[in-house]
Formats: structure tokens, C-alpha cells, sequence
């Protein structure tokens, strides 16, 4: 696990030396216009939760690493030549040292945090159920379960047929990442609908206090010129949460897939 902390005090002193180093490079560039990026990049890495932990600070300058502070040392260290003299005079300020020494202990307490956090944070999954195409029965059709905006990742989806779970011809995109924290996936049920079966996914997540399930059936259905919403089973007018993904678009798993709202 990563995380990231904040340094602060003498690490200002510490910024103010780069720049006075790094000044003379950025005189010599022809172009006074160019933009130059000075980046600080502080991690906290851990190994089997607090037990081991490792703070390291990286300095770079124009997407080089010219320098570092790594706790497993206990030093600043040269990554290149420009960071030789960085290193040497921040190793020899005693209070710049210890602010950046004592960053294993603020990544424990962070830890702490991060901890707290994410066991309490949790997203209900919202589900959907929908064919691929509108056929006729006793034709091949793609059942998909679409099922979005969950946290924490794990999850089960299963998919049922007449209340018997179907194993052969179920396929999956496996966790698709929302941006946000959250996550999304789709099941889909490779058959053959026949009259009056009923389809069901069904879903569990650490979010929910019992499994959720949205049915579909192909039986009783209506006009075929009535334009029928994915995730409405026909016969079964029960409302269904959305963000489904519509088809096609991006290839995943031999499915194609995209975001978007319902039109």
C-alpha cells in the first residue's frame, strides 16, 4: 500500500536550495519563455499494514529525478549529478535531516487515517439488466448484467435462470474502474430465452444487507413497435437504477461497452 504526506517546516529551506541551484541551468536556456517544473513527491510505502514502513521523497526537475530522501537510509541522496550538491548540503542541516527522518512516523499516522477511511467507505452498486438485441424467442441473445458505482471492488454476480443458477456461457469484463473510487463491471449470460423463463441477476457486495436481484423475462411482451428501456424486463415493470452501458463502443473482453446516461 502507498500513500502520500505532506512535508513541511525545513523542507521549505530545502525547496529554496533547489531553486538556487537549479537557477543556473534555467539562465543559460535561450528561449527566457520555456516553463520549468520543480516537483516534490513524497510517498509512504507499507508492508503488511504499519508493520514495516518506508518514507521516500523524490526531487524532480523537468520529469528528471535529480535527488531523493529515503527513511530505509536515513539520507538525501544524489540521483544525478545536478542533485550531488543538493544532497551533500541538506544532509548537512541537522534540522532538515530530522523533519525528513521523522516522516516514517507521520506515514504511521496517516496510515491510521487512510485506514479508518476506506473500511468505512462504501458505494451500493447500482444494477441493470438488458438484452444485447431485440429478438425473438428461441433465438441466441446476450443477457447483460450491468452493475456500476460500488466501493469497496469486491463483488459477486451471479446469474439465475427459473431460480437455477446458469455457470455454462456467463462471461465478464471483470473491474472496470469509474475514476472516482468506485467501480463497475458486466456480467453477461450468453441463451437462448424460451417462453416464460425468468432471468435474474443477482448481486453481492459488503454494501448491501441482503442480495440484490433484477429479473427479466421475455414473456408477456408488448407491442413490438413500443420502444422498451434497457434494464425492463418484459411483464416485469419494476424500476431499475441506471448509468447503464450502452453498446457498442469500446471493445472489452469481446464486449463492447461505454458510459453514458439514458437518452
Amino acid at each position: 500500500m502507498m500513500g502520500l504526506w505532506l512535508p513541511r517546516g525545513p523542507c521549505v529551506a530545502a525547496v529554496v536550495l533547489m531553486l538556487m541551484v537549479l537557477s543556473r541551468p534555467v539562465a543559460l536556456v535561450r528561449d527566457p519563455q520555456s516553463r520549468f517544473l520543480l516537483q516534490l513527491k513524497a510517498e509512504c510505502r507499507y508492508l503488511n499494514g504499519r508493520e514495516r514502513v518506508r518514507s521516500v521523497t523524490r526531487f524532480i526537475y523537468n520529469q528528471e529525478e535529480f535527488a531523493r530522501f529515503d527513511s530505509d537510509v536515513g539520507k538525501f541522496l544524489a540521483v544525478t549529478e545536478l542533485g550531488q550538491p543538493i544532497a551533500e548540503d541538506l544532509n548537512s542541516q541537522k534540522d532538515v535531516l530530522d523533519n525528513y527522518r521523522a516522516s516514517v512516523d507521520r506515514c504511521r499516522n496517516n496510515y491510521a487515517l487512510v485506514e479508518w477511511f476506506l473500511l468505512k467507505l462504501k458505494a451500493e452498486p447500482k444494477v441493470t439488466v438488458y438484452p444485447t438485441k431485440t429478438r425473438p424467442l428461441d433465438h441466441h441473445n446476450l443477457l447483460v448484467c450491468s452493475v456500476s458505482g460500488f466501493y469497496p471492488g469486491h463483488i459477486e454476480v451471479r446469474w439465475f435462470r427459473n431460480g437455477q443458477e446458469e455457470k455454462t456461457g456467463v462471461v465478464s469484463t471483470g473491474l472496470i474502474r469509474n475514476g472516482d473510487w468506485t467501480f463497475q463491471t458486466l456480467v453477461m449470460l450468453e441463451t437462448v430465452p424460451q417462453s416464460e423463463e425468468v432471468y435474474t441477476c443477482q448481486v453481492e457486495h459488503a454494501s448491501l444487507t441482503s442480495p440484490a436481484t433484477v429479473k427479466w423475462s421475455e414473456w408477456e411482451a408488448p407491442d413490438p413497435e413500443t420502444p422498451r428501456p434497457p434494464g425492463r424486463g418484459r411483464g416485469l415493470p419494476q424500476p431499475i437504477s441506471s448509468l447503464t452501458l450502452r453498446l457498442p463502443a469500446h471493445q472489452v473482453g469481446g464486449v463492447a461497452y461505454s458510459t453514458g446516461n439514458n437518452a
